[in-house]
């Protein structure tokens, strides 16, 4: 693809070197010449230099025939005019980097549509959504994200003696919006229908609103619904990070705590969030995490812009006795070397910006209208498609439709909303769908999509 990127800061370069990596032609834009030096010398990518939101640049960069635009400056005024520009003068895909605060504003203002970009994103808000998984469930075999944290995948293991041993999918009482998209059993998966029955030992693939499946693990774990509940969990940092974090977990069963120096900045954490207690203290702070506790934490985030202290306070907590302990990392080989040596370290986990952003817009490094979402043992895709005006499917209920064999709808993206689909729901062009589907399935599937 041809790519274009404005700003080559951390998430700009970064992401240039992976789309270098795959053989991606890349051209990277910024007004610093020392900047786009360094990028010039690193990076086998073109530059040019100037302001990206003005014509004459975009156009010098080569914008009408440009596959995709990426506006990554930290400043959301420029990648939004820059976005938009480069919409008008001919770019098939652009997508802008925000800052957490305009999506948040999205529900009341389409910012996207005003500006003629096709997504938006917030490296903070990406963060906080890997972040979360850690948290929501630690034991995991996989978690994964779709519609930017509304929708996630999560995989468990049927406990024997737990309500959903023996059970069919019909009578196990899942809530509304939640589906079993597939089952491992004895080396092999397949999407299930109602009236299979659940056996102790597999391995069943969730889809759901994460609050929904957070509530829902203890019917597959053999434990009750009051284990879920209750878990305290510590955050250092109320910047963009901590907060984001902190606003996705109000709405599970945490006890959330933030540690911030600022004391503006604990004024505006308490204006905002409600469920959240705020605490102007030091997390770098032995004492201070001794006096409130931390040690009895369930969960330990560090999510501050200093990695140092970052590891430092995690590794604090971890010998006060917090069960977990979770860092954010800005430099992605930092992330990956603690994520590795996780055992040693007794850190649960590290997560980097630039990863959960480069790995978020690979999405959109495709032509294809059916892109591969994840890939599991057994021949079986999780995809995300366009459903585009005369397909098969377009503007019919979901139970009207003759789905393939070994194929399942698990979510329905539209504009800013997503959810599991039920039977009654309509699916309209210009909606976004995934589905579970098995290799043996796919063309059947891909024939219904197109117009």
């Amino acid at each position: 693809m041809n790519i274009l990127i404005l700003g080559a800061g951390e998430i700009g370069f970064h992401l240039a070197q992976t789309l270098e990596r795959d053989k991606h032609s890349v051209c990277v834009m910024d007004m610093d010449p020392k900047v786009l030096g360094e990028v010039s010398e690193r990076l086998d990518v073109r530059v040019q230099p100037g302001n990206g939101a003005t014509v004459t640049i975009l156009e010098e960069a080569g914008v009408s025939e440009c596959d995709l635009f990426l506006g990554l400056t930290s400043d959301d005024h420029t990648n939004l005019v820059a976005g938009s520009i480069a919409k008008a003068l001919g770019a098939k895909k652009t997508a802008a980097r925000v800052h957490g605060a305009i999506q948040r504003e999205e529900w009341l203002f389409d910012y996207r549509s005003h500006f003629s970009i096709d997504y938006l994103f917030s490296p903070e808000r990406l963060a906080a959504i890997d972040l979360a998984k850690f948290i929501r469930n630690p034991n995991a075999l996989l978690v994964e994200e779709f519609a930017r944290g509304k929708i996630e995948l999560q995989q468990t293991v049927i406990a024997t003696g737990s309500r959903a041993a023996g059970a069919t999918l019909r009578t196990v009482g899942l809530p509304s919006h939640v589906r079993v998209g597939l089952i491992h059993r004895d080396g092999r998966a397949f999407v299930p229908n109602a009236d299979n029955e659940l056996r102790a030992g597999d391995v069943v693939t969730l889809f759901g609103a994460p609050s929904k499946l957070t509530a829902l693990l203890p019917v597959f774990q053999n434990r009750g619904s009051e284990a879920a509940a209750d878990k305290t969990v510590v955050i250092f940092g109320g910047g963009d990070y901590g907060y984001a974090l902190a606003q996705m977990l109000e709405s599970g069963p945490f006890r959330t705590r933030i540690f911030e120096t600022d004391p503006v900045i604990c004024e505006q954490l308490c204006h905002t969030l409600q469920r959240t207690s705020v605490i102007n203290a030091d997390a770098t702070s032995l004492a201070q995490l001794k006096e409130e506790q931390v040690g009895d934490a369930d969960f330990f985030v560090a999510a501050t812009r200093d990695d140092e202290d970052n590891v430092m306070t995690c590794l604090q907590a971890k010998s006060l006795g917090a069960k977990h302990c979770v860092t954010l990392i800005h430099r992605a080989d930092y992330a990956d070397a603690i994520s590795r040596n996780s055992m040693q370290l007794g850190v649960m986990g590290a997560v980097s910006p630039r990863v959960a952003t480069a790995k978020d817009l690979m999405r959109l490094m495709t032509h294809k209208e059916v892109q591969v979402l994840v890939k599991f043992d057994g021949g079986v895709h999780a995809i995300e498609a366009h459903v585009p005006e005369g397909c098969a499917i377009a503007g019919r209920e979901v139970r009207e439709i003759t789905w393939p064999p070994e194929c399942g709808l698990v979510a329905l993206l539209r504009g800013q909303t997503a959810s599991v689909p039920g039977p009654e729901d309509r699916i309209q062009p210009g909606d976004d769908i995934v589905a579970i589907v098995s290799d043996r399935s796919r063309r059947e599937m891909e024939k219904l999509l197109e117009p």
